[in-house]
C-alpha cells in the first residue's frame, strides 16, 4: 500500500510562519487537528510543521507568553517529508526512527498532504477487523 492510499489530501491545516503563536492555538481548536502544516516563507524554503509539543514547550520555556512569539520560532523545522509514491511500510518505518508521528507528503516541491501514526493504525486495526 502507498502512501497516497492514506494519507489526509482535503481540508489541510496550513498556517504562516509569521502568524503569532496565539492564533495558531485558536486554528488548531477550530479545525479539531493536533498539529499544523507550516507554510514556506518563500519557493526555495522548506514546509514546517506546528504541534501541540512545540507549543507546550514554549510557553514553558517562555513562561506563558505566547503573544511575543511567531510560529516560525517554535515549528520543527524543515518537517519530514515523503513522497506519496513510497510504500506505507518505509513511511512508518521513518516515523518510528525518527520518532515523529506525522509526515509532511510533497510532490514537485508542493505540499499534497500529511500522513499520520493514526492514519496508519486506524487502516492496520481496520484490516484485523476484517480478516476476523
Amino acid at each position: 500500500m502507498l502512501v497516497s492510499e492514506v494519507m489526509i489530501k482535503d481540508h489541510l491545516a496550513i498556517i504562516s510562519p509569521m502568524a503569532p503563536v496565539r492564533d495558531a492555538l485558536t486554528m488548531m481548536r477550530k479545525t479539531k487537528v493536533k498539529s499544523l502544516i507550516v507554510d514556506k516563507l518563500r519557493p526555495s524554503d522548506a514546509y514546517g510543521l506546528l504541534t501541540y509539543k512545540n507549543i507546550l514547550y514554549s510557553i514553558i520555556s517562555n513562561d506563558g507568553d505566547i503573544d511575543l512569539l511567531r510560529v516560525y520560532d517554535i515549528c520543527s523545522k524543515p518537517a519530514i517529508q515523503v513522497s506519496k509514491q513510497l510504500d506505507l511500510k518505509y513511511a512508518s518505518q521513518l516515523m518510528v526512527k525518527n520518532n515523529v508521528k506525522r509526515l509532511l507528503v510533497i510532490d514537485n516541491n508542493q505540499i499534497e498532504g500529511i500522513l499520520t501514526m493514526t492514519d496508519i493504525l486506524t487502516l492496520f486495526l481496520e484490516t484485523i477487523e476484517e480478516n476476523e
